[in-house]
């Protein structure tokens, strides 16, 4: 890793919405940089970037990938993340590691769904961010008209940094904006002296005393203009907005040196971090603490386990002991290494600023954080959206049985938004993801690389089981037989537990008399109190008897689910000196609260989702019409550029467990959307009928439930 000081470092990542090409601009900027024989393609699988033989395939990139180069006494170090939101978990882990965000817009397309969100995420996460408008040399580009749609959009700190020379096949070269030349090119795509001074206005917001120069009718000279660009990039009063046609390689240069110039590095963007719980400003000095997070984690045919880190401050040397936030565990740094795509050099060290590659740390996962041995400083928690599409799945031959498991580990190691899990209801294994398409490349994945087939079928839907009123009773378990018995006999009672609540201010002696002690589930909002009085059950089986109870619940009881949202008080029993034991309470436990539940007004529950459908404008009645079948309802609507609307729904999971099929189908190709856990709600009385006797019917056949 060559020797560059913090104030020379640029860490950018690369987003934006699919096929605004991303990769093509990283390739390309490396080679200019002098890396390579020639200039990269995804199209002709040749990229430095796009290594996996998916990504090769589809010709679009799969995971985040990290390059650098230099660049005018610069380092810049980049990461092209995936454009399609399925692939979401790597994009975020990429952020963490920046400071400038590229955008890119497909110059014909315009503003597109993941142009927006990219835009909002790096605002949220404080980040310096710039506008790359790429294909400008396609026929249908109106440069002023999609200048007017980002500032309408993302505001008017959006401001050109460069301007087209000629439209469509006739470009040939950029025209830079910070300092115009007297005399101006005709055949500029816009007028310059508009963009000139779009830039002039959001430059100055960011300095109270250039305000006023430039009020009163100041000029400034080059190197004053200069600086105010950068500190203007930083505090976010501008936006630059660079033109390029990359595959003609027409405006990369001036987008090259830019960046060199004017990316904020690591010194002149505050990091937010948690110290003794506390958010603070944080500067990223090579002589601080160390303190580096794992943004990305790759498991390499050839190298193992490789953890990729961004070095916040001080300085991680190979052969360090470090120790792992949140832990008592040290772990052993061996090995160093600086990424150009899938080649690793060896480093002896990595400052503050930079990114850097560990191999074969087992104990490091995504978002964990290494330190020099302290917890009083640490980053905040990478917050992953939760993968809602599922499929149950199983080993296709005796020989994927016995490897499947470590195979999905090591994929769920990768991506945080993929997960496996075995349902204990139903006995499936499910692995979940942010879409169909990204579940179809985990398959493609264990295939290729792991050599492991499956077979798969849609999940059971997780509902849930609760109740809507109280009931108690009791349940006697005697046993007799031979040598020593079972004697056990609870009384308990079951309620529901209101959502929402503050369970110390909530489980208190006025509401549950003779209360002694409450464990509460804050996930399921279920909880478990031990109400005994006169030692009508022995101390030592009342862990016993909240054992039975959870696992009652985790079993369900009218239609195989998940219980939830519901309050167990133990408060009477009785047992014998020789014949009770923990396994008879345990046992009574479970049999009272199977008897009691069914009295107290069962319900089932099911999972809603929040949806964010984003459809051209004409389509609107299909798409609410469609909504309205599957239970769903709108929560709101936004127009957007291009004749695009984003409609806010809500619907059950059930309703929308192949909805990427519907949509596609009712657009055209051209509708997109997201989705997310919400909350659970009631499920109708005719729907909870069909499930149950679906549970019933199955559990009379074979034993098994229904339910997640």
């Amino acid at each position: 890793m060559t020797k560059h000081p913090v104030e020379e470092l640029r860490n950018i990542v690369l987003v934006g919405h699919g096929a605004t090409g991303k990769t093509s601009l990283a390739d390309l900027m490396l080679f200019k940089a002098g890396i390579g024989r020639r200039a990269g393609s995804p199209d002709e699988g040749t990229s430095l970037l796009d290594i996996d033989d998916d990504e090769k395939q589809r010709h679009h990139s799969i995971t985040s990938h990290v390059c650098h180069f230099e660049h005018q006494g610069a380092r810049l170090n980049v990461i092209d993340a995936p454009g399609m939101p399925d692939f979401v978990g790597q994009v975020i882990g990429a952020y963490r590691a920046a400071e400038t965000v590229l955008i890119t817009v497909n110059a014909p397309h315009g503003i597109e769904v993941n142009t927006r969100k990219s835009f909002q995420h790096a605002g949220h996460q404080g980040l310096a961010r710039c506008v790359v408008l790429n294909k400008c040399d396609a026929e249908n580009v109106h440069l002023p008209e999609l200048m007017q749609d980002l500032r309408e959009q993302f505001g008017a700190a959006c401001a050109l940094m460069t301007i087209p020379l000629g439209t469509g096949a006739q470009i040939h070269g950029v025209l830079e904006t910070v300092h115009l030349p007297e005399e101006l090119p005709a055949d500029a795509a816009m007028d310059p002296r508009v963009a000139h001074q779009q830039l002039l206005d959001a430059a100055v917001e960011a300095d109270e005393d250039l305000m006023i120069r430039y009020l009163e009718g100041e000029e400034f000279t080059a190197s004053e203009l200069d600086a105010a660009i950068g500190k203007a990039i930083v505090k976010g009063t501008l936006i630059p907005v660079f033109c390029t046609a990359v595959k003609a390689d027409i405006g990369v240069a001036e987008l090259m040196n830019a960046l060199a110039k004017y990316a904020p590095s690591p010194a002149q963007l505050k990091r937010h971090v948690l110290k003794n719980g506390k958010d603070i400003e944080f500067e990223s000095d090579p002589l601080g603490p160390l303190v580096a997070q794992v943004i990305k984690t790759r498991m390499d045919p050839f190298l193992s386990k490789i953890s990729y880190l961004r070095v916040y401050s001080g300085t991680l040397k190979k052969e360090s002991s470090v120790h792992l936030v949140g832990t008592n565990k040290s772990v052993r740094i061996h090995h160093l290494a600086d990424v150009q795509g899938n080649q690793h050099e060896s480093v002896e060290e990595a400052i503050a600023g930079n990114l850097v590659a560990v191999t074969k740390v087992d104990e490091l996962h995504t978002g964990d954080v290494i330190s020099d041995g302290s917890d009083a400083i640490t980053m905040p928690p990478m917050a992953f959206p939760r993968p809602m599409i599922g499929l149950a799945v199983e080993p296709k031959s005796q020989a994927d049985q016995a490897k499947i498991s470590t195979a999905l580990h090591k994929i769920e190691e990768e991506d945080p938004t993929f997960r496996v899990h075995r349902e204990e209801q139903t006995h499936e294994m499910v692995i979940e993801g942010m879409s169909e398409l990204h579940l179809q490349l985990i398959q493609n994945r264990l295939h290729n690389r792991e050599k492991v087939d499956i077979v798969t079928h849609l999940p059971r839907i997780p509902y849930r089981e609760t109740v809507l009123g109280t009931a108690e009773g009791s349940y006697r378990h005697k046993k007799q037989s031979g040598g020593s018995g079972q004697f056990a006999e609870v009384h308990m009672r079951v309620s529901s537990c209101p959502v929402g609540i503050n369970p110390d201010e909530y489980f208190v002696k006025e509401r549950f008399p003779n209360l002694r002690t409450f464990h509460y589930d804050p996930t399921l909002n279920a909880c478990y109190i031990d109400r005994i009085t006169g030692g009508s059950v022995p101390n030592q089986f009342i862990p016993a008897v909240e054992k039975g109870v959870r696992e009652r619940m985790t079993h369900g009881i009218v239609a195989g689910c998940q219980v939830q949202n519901v309050v167990v008080e133990l408060f009477f029993g009785k047992d014998h000196p020789v014949d009770s034991n923990e396994a008879a309470f345990k046992t009574a436990a479970s049999m009272c609260l199977k008897e009691i539940f069914p009295l107290a007004k069962p319900s089932l529950l099911e999972p809603i989702v929040k949806l964010e459908i984003t459809v051209p404008t004409a389509r609107i009645g299909d798409i609410t019409g469609d909504l309205n079948t599957r239970r769903g309802h709108m929560e709101g609507m936004e127009e957007i550029a291009g004749g695009y609307t984003m409609i806010l729904a809500r619907a059950p999971l059930s309703e929308v467990m192949t909805y990427a099929r519907s949509l596609s189908s009712m657009t055209g190709g051209q509708g997109s959307f997201t989705m997310e856990f919400s909350n659970y709600e009631t499920v109708p009385a005719n729907e909870q009928l069909k499930i149950i006797a679906t549970y019933n019917k199955g559990n009379s056949q074979n034993g098994n439930g229904h339910g997640g």
